[in-house]
């Protein structure tokens, strides 16, 4: 069993660490809490001609200029509505800031080896390669997202990153 953990932490990734959750619909998610610059309540962002659906547009943040995508469009989750729990997670990934619209933020939640399950493998029919494993928190089931393979990925059009 010790060895299966230490073959699942290889493959993962990931070890005991802490995770930001974050909701989605009806799904909680967790991601990386080294990656989370700051978390801010959803202001207006300026549109940029030709982008994506899910690339709401950039922010001015102390400077930056901010890409702001919204996970529930790029997940094909439904239609965003944003309202008073509606946050954008600023993020530091792979050298850039790039904030993520998410239906709310719940908590930081620390995992270790044992309480995360790898990925299932689906086959063509769904793209797992995001999804670094799957975490249990009290009888509940957390989908740890890799957000900076995410981000950085070439359907994102984020940036560009060497191959």
């Amino acid at each position: 069993m010790q060895e299966e953990q230490g073959s699942l932490q290889q493959q993962t990734g990931t070890g005991v660490g802490e995770y930001l959750t974050f909701t989605l619909g009806s799904e909680e998610y967790g991601m990386d809490i080294l990656k989370v610059q700051e978390i801010r309540g959803y202001d207006a962002v300026t549109h940029i001609a030709n982008s994506p659906d899910f690339l709401k547009g950039v922010i001015n943040l102390r400077g930056v200029i901010v890409p702001i995508v919204d996970m529930r469009i790029k997940f094909k989750l439904g239609r965003a509505d944003y309202n008073e729990f509606t946050v954008v997670i600023i993020m530091n990934v792979v050298g850039r800031v790039v904030g993520m619209v998410v239906d709310s933020v719940s908590d930081v939640t620390t995992l270790a080896p044992e309480q995360i399950k790898p990925a299932p493998e689906f086959g063509s029919a769904l793209d797992t390669k995001y999804i670094t494993g799957l975490g249990t928190v009290n009888d509940q089931m957390l989908i740890l997202v890799d957000i900076e393979q995410l981000m950085s990925s070439p359907e994102m059009q984020l940036m560009d990153v060497p191959t």
